[in-house]
């Protein structure tokens, strides 16, 4: 199955919310694209990537440990369409 990552639209909010260390969440169909994803944003951006590698149950499972970490920015990906 194709996803559509839209990776220029997490680009551009880093950059808006001018962020240094962002983590990334994915669930696990997503999870062996994350060197892809996180090449796309480190390439793109000044900022350092985390990959968060625990579970993802969907938009209500935040990992509230990445506030201990630093990080600036957390982006969550889904399979399913948001709306």
């Amino acid at each position: 199955m194709t996803y559509d990552l839209e990776l220029n639209n997490a680009v551009d909010k880093i950059k808006a919310e001018d962020a240094k260390t962002v983590c990334i969440q994915l669930p696990d169909g997503l999870k062996p694209r994350a060197q892809e994803i996180q090449k796309h944003i480190e390439d793109n951006t000044e900022a350092q990537v985390l990959i968060w590698a625990g579970s993802c149950y969907g938009a209500c499972d935040l990992p509230v440990e990445v506030n201990n970490v630093g990080v600036d920015l957390l982006i969550q990906w889904g399979h399913s369409a948001w709306r």
